[in-house]
């Protein structure tokens, strides 16, 4: 019984320990390459999730530039719709004073001829100013003098002369003044007109020639000495 069996071998026991030591590198190296490929896909990610913001942004931007344009048409169109509304505001009162002062004109040219024929005394003369102050207030302004020349813009001649002493086309008289509010003229000045006397020669240059005449008579002249 104590003899061992002829043709059987002991195997060396394994240690218990021997599997896990050999298991070890195998984990490790697994858990390796796990931690490299993580950071790749959290630098795939990161990047991505930044060219989503990216764009985000961009449109952001692009939205933002719309809404800035869109704001200074608006506000340029308001700019314009209140110098309109003024510009008619102010054309609308201009025409409304033209019109009320228009109908004064009558009255106004009765006061000139009363005043002209010493007719304008006592309250008549006191209504009569304070009238034409009120119209002047309102920005009526008379215009048309004797003497000054004809401009066809201005005057409106009704009666038509020639004469020796004028060089143009000249008022002689003002039959009705003309009458304007600002740069409008709301009625012309009615005038007669004298023109140059046809085929006179002018004065200046008729004069010049006398005075040069004796002298060049002198300078010409011989001496007889």
């Amino acid at each position: 019984m104590s003899e061992e069996t002829p043709g059987f071998e002991e195997k060396p026991e394994v240690p218990a320990g021997a599997g896990a030591d050999d298991a070890e590198p195998k984990a490790a190296d697994s858990s390796k390459k796990e931690d490299e490929a993580a950071p790749a896909g959290d630098k795939a990610q990161g990047a991505g999730q930044e060219a989503a913001l990216l764009a985000q942004l961009d449109q952001a931007r692009t939205a933002l530039g719309e809404r800035t344009a869109d704001l200074q048409r608006l506000q340029a169109e308001y700019q314009n719709y209140r110098r309109r509304v003024e510009r008619d505001r102010v054309a609308v009162k201009e025409i409304a004073v033209a019109s009320l002062l228009t109908e004064l004109l009558p009255t106004l040219d009765d006061i000139g001829r009363a005043r002209e024929h010493g007719e304008l005394v006592g309250g008549f003369k006191s209504v009569a100013e304070s009238l034409e102050t009120a119209a002047a207030k309102m920005g009526l302004q008379q215009f048309g003098k004797e003497g000054e020349p004809f401009d066809p813009t201005i005057h409106e001649a009704l009666m038509h002369s020639y004469a020796p002493d004028v060089t143009e086309t000249t008022c002689v008289a003002i039959l009705q003044p003309g009458y304007r509010i600002g740069e409008r003229t709301i009625r012309p000045a009615r005038v007669a007109v004298a023109e140059p006397q046809p085929g006179a020669a002018p004065a200046a240059k008729s004069e010049s020639g006398d005075g040069d005449t004796p002298s060049d008579k002198d300078t010409d002249a011989p001496d007889k000495g």
